[in-house]
This record gives C-alpha cells, sequence and structure tokens, in this order.
C-alpha cells in the first residue's frame, strides 16, 4: 500500500473520452478520468509546479467542456516559452498526459485518425501561462497561473539549502517534505487566486 498525502484524493479530478481508447477496447464508451495522484505517478513528484500544470489543464477544460467530458486529442496547447525554458517542459509534459497533446512525438494515428501529433505548440505569441483551443469549434482558452499570492515557510528555502549540500538530518528532510507538501496543499486551496482565466 502505498503512502501519500491526503490532500491528493481531495483534488477535482479531470474527466475525459477518448475515442481512440474507445476503438482499441481499453476504456469502454472510452470514458476514463485524471487524478492529481495520477500525474503526481508519472511526474515522480508533487511541487507548485507539477501542481500548476494539473490547475490550469482542469480549469481550462472545464471552461472548454461547461457540460461534457473534455475529449482527448481534441485539445491545442500553445506555451509562450520554448520547451527547454526554465520548468516548461515539466509543465507540458503534465498537460501532454491529460489531454494528449503533443508536438511531434505523438501516437500518429489510425490511418490519419486519431492523431495526437502536432497538437502542441512552443514560442507562441501568447500572454499567459498556456492556450488551450478545442479543434472542432475553435473556442480557446487563455489561463494564467501565478502562486505568488502564496507563501512559503521560510525554513523551506534553510532547509533545502541543507539538503543540497547533504548537510540534512533524515527529520530535517522530513520536515522538507512536509512543508513542501503543506505549500502545495495551500495552491489547491486557493485556486480562486492562482489560476486567471481570460477568454
Amino acid at each position: 500500500m502505498i503512502s501519500y498525502p491526503v490532500f491528493y484524493d481531495k483534488v477535482e479530478t479531470i474527466k475525459v473520452k477518448d475515442e481512440l481508447s474507445n476503438v482499441l477496447g481499453a476504456f469502454v464508451n472510452g470514458e476514463y478520468e485524471f487524478s492529481y495522484l495520477d500525474v503526481v505517478k508519472s511526474a515522480g513528484h508533487s511541487c507548485p509546479t507539477v501542481a500548476g500544470a494539473y490547475l490550469i489543464t482542469l480549469e481550462a477544460l472545464k471552461n472548454l467542456y461547461p457540460n461534457s467530458r473534455a475529449v482527448r486529442g481534441n485539445i491545442k496547447v500553445e506555451f509562450k516559452e520554448n520547451i527547454e525554458d526554465g520548468v516548461v517542459g515539466v509543465i507540458s509534459n503534465v498537460v501532454s498526459q491529460i489531454t494528449g497533446a503533443t508536438d511531434k512525438s505523438g501516437f500518429k494515428g489510425l490511418n490519419g485518425k486519431f492523431a495526437r501529433h502536432s497538437l502542441m505548440y512552443f514560442n507562441s505569441d501568447i500572454n499567459s501561462s498556456a492556450k488551450f483551443t478545442r479543434l472542432d469549434n475553435g473556442n480557446s482558452v487563455d489561463v494564467i497561473y501565478n502562486t505568488s499570492s502564496i507563501t512559503q515557510d521560510p525554513k523551506i528555502s534553510l532547509l533545502m539549502q541543507k539538503i543540497i549540500k547533504n548537510e540534512a538530518t533524515l527529520i530535517e528532510i522530513e520536515e522538507f517534505g512536509k512543508l513542501w507538501q503543506e505549500r502545495v496543499e495551500m495552491i489547491f486551496n486557493n485556486i480562486d487566486k492562482v489560476i486567471i482565466i481570460k477568454n
């Protein structure tokens, strides 16, 4: 049995419909959902960046699909920065996992149908953290993610320095992890402060 912070299970899940998975017999009607725990497993960690990637996707898809499941493979995603800049690569990996969108590396489709490649773009002319666009109707939404209003315990920086220098005790490492996840939980508890939607 795995152990993880209990707030992971309280985060709203993202429900999707994936016609490819239906055709290939993976999920009945192609319907399934992603949880924050799913993306934490994929990323290998939980941090403000992974939380932000999950949140911008969650809020964008709720906006684009207000009365139905988001359709994987029907969503184009754009980023302002290059994939190698800062944490853009980490963010794009999470977004790709949920939406199915990739740049050039994704599924090429079945005779052109259900293709997932060429749906993610970098160095785009946008003024947001990411822009999501439905391919079927052209509706789009810009999402801005900003955690500046969420303060962190000052001990986090001090403990991180000790960990980086291999000077931290086991108790200090455990304390750091607890404080780190508390900040991530604060982000999820203050979505209205960290997420801005622009249509």
